[in-house]
């Protein structure tokens, strides 16, 4: 049996996706690819990290995370056949009424992504991730994955005997 659905990204993974890779599995085996890039969609928008959007049929994210948007998502497609099953999905049945201000809000921090600044910022996000994961191996802790290419890290407190 073939996935229907292969799904790609995640809360704690911090080296960059390779989208296209993925793609090319979904497409050996007649998937679709859907991408959630909830945490990383102000380093996609700030060009720090690649887009999934060439490469996903469908990319989901929150708008509040790194985008610094209000709290909220988007679902993106440019498949128009895909992208009428989902509006039928969603709306109305899990979504209820629109919010005014919120979707004014979501126009704001996306307008606030493709100024320079935001650039800026997405870069100095990054930077001070790869800073903080240097130093706290100066100290001799574990990075999982040998450090990070975004704002996530994994630190192993295992051999600290840190539980919980």
């Amino acid at each position: 049996t073939k996935p229907k659905l292969i799904l790609a990204g995640g809360t704690a993974y911090s080296r960059i996706w390779d989208w296209k890779r993925f793609r090319e599995i979904a497409d050996s085996i007649g998937a679709y690819l859907m991408v959630d890039m909830a945490h990383i969609a102000g380093l996609v928008a700030g060009g720090v990290h690649p887009s999934p959007l060439p490469y996903a049929h469908v990319v989901t994210t929150t708008t509040h995370k790194s985008l610094r948007g209000p709290r909220g998502g988007m679902i993106l497609c440019n498949d128009e056949e895909i992208a009428k099953k989902m509006n039928s999905a969603v709306f109305p049945g899990l979504q209820g009424g629109p919010l005014m201000h919120v979707i004014a809000a979501k126009a704001v921090a996306l307008g606030e992504a493709l100024k320079p600044s935001f650039k800026h910022y997405a870069e100095s996000v990054a930077a001070n991730a790869k800073a903080l994961a240097s130093s706290l191996k100066e100290t001799g802790l574990d990075i999982v994955s040998g450090g990070t290419d975004n704002h996530l890290m994994l630190v192993d407190l295992r051999p600290k005997n840190a539980t919980g």
